[in-house]
């Protein structure tokens, strides 16, 4: 841990540093594949909850009864597949689609039949289609109204560029978050939406500070000879690398556990929904707002012409440094066969030398 913390300090010194910015093409590869596969597994189709859809539920309480055992009774009622789940407080969810040809009343006296428990026990509750699309055309237009408040936010805080390569960076997110629960077919749910929206928030976070940092860094840039506008931000992102990776993973920890533990080793299928989204979005908040985010924002600024002729100034300071140490003075003296590293001092010698100091060599 203390070599950790260590290298954080070097890294905000700048003793060390790594050059995310210049390889921003490698970068952009690997996203462009993550996002490909996940639009692929958005094209097969969302699963998408009864909420949104419309549909039954029908809730059972009994001591004993496993979610394997009620999806066997479940699958000798209803034609249509139904999806079965724990809920928190112990009960048996199961959720039935609109395309279930009976009735709600009969689903629920058959399934309090075949499950064993009085039919007063067994909840019910009907979800129209013209309700589940209320609430989709909701969720959709609070993530709009949400992407609007957030790039008029960066643009009034920090600058118009930073608001574009932010909203690429939320996107990136969003599209890699929706197309994991495409492919691994989670239930889209409310839950799944607020946990989109916590991921969003979450990587905002993450690059505004990392922004922040940059924008510091590149105050009166262009009064100088020394840095290019994408070596300052590369070194306002190593500047903050250690916190960013810290960050994650602590938001991290729980959210696995919920993922993992509840979800998974528990049993509480209602945690996955939200627990899934907050996992994949944490982890790809925090790559696209070193990886995707910065690199994207050094593009557009070195677009910029005070920051090409700054560019330019930076080369040829560069170029005149190294041919001023190339031409040492005091090379007359030098042996052709020497190697160039020992020129100034064999040079400084033979003048020495020259000037009548004694020798030693009889």
């Amino acid at each position: 841990m203390s070599r950790f913390s260590n290298l954080g300090h070097r890294l905000y010194q700048g003793e060390v540093s790594f050059d995310f910015v210049g390889r921003r093409k490698l970068w952009y590869s690997i996203s462009g594949v993550i996002v490909l596969v996940a639009a692929i597994g958005l094209a097969m189709g969302l699963h998408l909850g009864i909420e949104f859809k419309g549909g039954s539920v029908y809730t059972v309480a009994k001591p004993g009864l496993t979610v394997s055992q009620a999806q066997e009774k479940a699958d000798q009622v209803v034609s249509s597949h139904p999806l079965v789940q724990s809920t928190d407080n112990g009960k048996i969810r199961i959720q039935v689609s609109t395309e279930e040809p009976k009735s709600s009343d009969e689903v629920r006296s058959q399934l309090a039949e075949k499950i064993g428990v009085p039919l007063d026990t067994v909840e019910a509750q009907v979800i129209g289609p013209s309700w589940g699309k209320q609430i989709s055309n909701k969720a959709i237009t609070g993530l709009i109204i949400f992407m609007i408040l957030v790039t008029a936010y960066l643009a009034i805080a920090f600058e118009w560029r930073m608001a574009v390569a932010a909203l690429v960076a939320l996107i990136h997110d969003l599209l890699i978050t929706i197309g994991v629960y495409a492919l691994v077919g989670f239930e889209v749910t409310p839950g799944t939406v607020i946990g989109f929206l916590t991921i969003l928030g979450y990587s905002l976070y993450d690059t505004v500070v990392v922004f922040d940092t940059v924008k510091e860094n590149t105050k009166g840039l262009t009064k100088q000879n020394k840095l290019t506008y994408s070596e300052a931000a590369n070194a306002g992102l190593n500047q903050t690398l250690v916190r960013s990776l810290n960050t994650t993973v602590v938001a991290l920890l729980p959210v696995a556990a919920l993922l993992f533990i509840g979800g998974g080793i528990l049993g509480a299928g209602t945690l996955n929904d939200i627990s899934l989204a907050l996992f994949i979005g944490l982890a790809a908040g925090a790559y696209s707002s070193i990886c995707v985010a910065t690199p994207l924002l050094a593009q557009l600024k070195e677009e910029q012409p005070d920051m090409k002729a700054l560019r330019k100034r930076v080369l040829q300071h560069r170029a005149a440094a190294a041919k001023a140490e190339d031409a040492v003075p005091g090379d007359e003296g030098v042996d052709e066969g020497q190697p160039a590293g020992m020129v100034g001092q064999r040079g400084r010698s033979a003048g020495t030398r020259a000037k009548g100091r004694p020798s030693t060599k009889r």
